[in-house]
């Protein structure tokens, strides 16, 4: 079999945990292709990506295109002579980039295809309330994450475990798999599995503002897997009102507590040590927590330095 020599692309921590593992096997990366520069935060410095960052570092050879059919990207790209690419957490690529290497390009995929397609597949799994979850290989084809399956690997979810904790523990599994699937290759003994298409697929869809507000009139352990499955980033929100004071709210992490009560959906009760919020079957137990302009902060922390009035109310 010939000797690998691998394009790497990818964006954020989560690709840096793979491409990291990939070196320290000893595998030539022979180029990394990331996102290009753009400015973030308040004063929109120029943020490079966590891949750029870990390149640079180890002196990779970097290209951050930011149009993947440009052809002096895509002679670049021939030029750099690989027989394999990987992709993790990048973006789609279009054919002529996908079919250039002789052994084709594979992608690891942060769920168990063909459920949680898209792009936030570890905070959608613990959102609807998952036990399990896993990555996958796949070689890709001209859809999302769609192709032949390569391998996969299994991890439970933990009861309280967050999307951050997960994050951590899929980019170990991940490189574990990634490794797996480059042996497979070298050995010449890769098969694949056909993913099935049905009507019961989950979806993994992109987070934003709306899907990521808490609806209080769901059940407790829905809105807790909410709050557990965007947190740390990018975080639950609700409305608070007390007064005549409307403040939007991140929340961290909570407990439901199942308890029978005649109070009205979104009524916050505040005690000296603790907030909880009326739900239908219970209550939501606040213990993270973030208002506008202030840091995030335990729950206690916050009640040292603020009340709340008896008809505040969340929604």
């Amino acid at each position: 079999m010939e000797k690998l020599r691998i394009i790497f692309m990818g964006t954020p921590e989560f690709a840096v945990g793979i491409l990291d593992t990939i070196i320290k096997n000893n595998y030539n990366v022979v180029g990394v292709i990331t996102a290009a520069d753009k400015p973030a935060g308040r004063g929109q410095k120029i943020k490079y990506s966590a891949v750029k960052e870990y390149a640079l570092a180890n002196n990779l050879p970097l290209l951050q295109p930011t149009n993947l059919k440009d052809e002096a990207f895509l002679s670049e790209l021939k030029s750099l002579n690989a027989n394999l690419q990987i992709v993790v957490a990048f973006r789609m690529l279009p054919k002529v980039v996908w079919e250039m290497p002789s052994l084709g390009t594979f992608n690891l995929h942060a769920s168990l295809l063909p459920n949680y397609r898209g792009a936030a597949p570890i905070n959608w799994a613990i959102i609807n309330g998952e036990t399990k979850t896993g990555v996958t290989t796949f070689f890709i084809d001209d859809k999302i994450d769609t192709g032949a399956m390569i391998l996969s690997s299994e991890i439970a979810i933990e009861p309280t475990e967050n999307a951050g904790q997960l994050h951590d523990r899929l980019m170990h599994l991940g490189s574990e798999t990634v490794i797996k699937t480059l042996q497979a290759i070298e050995a010449g003994n890769v098969t694949t599995i056909i993913q099935e298409e049905s009507a019961e697929i989950k979806t993994a869809y992109k987070l934003n503002k709306e899907n990521c507000k808490i609806d209080w009139t769901k059940p407790a352990s829905t809105i807790n897997d909410l709050i557990r499955g965007l947190s740390p980033y990018p975080a639950a929100w609700s409305y608070l009102k007390d007064k005549d004071e409307e403040l939007s709210i991140k929340i961290y992490e909570a407990k439901p507590i199942l308890e029978a009560h005649n109070l009205e959906i979104g009524s916050l009760i505040s005690t000296k040590k603790e907030i909880k919020i009326a739900v239908i079957d219970g209550y939501i137990q606040l213990l993270n927590l973030q208002l506008p302009g202030k840091k995030r902060m335990t729950v206690a922390e916050l009640l040292n330095g603020i009340s709340f009035s008896d008809n505040t109310k969340v929604y």
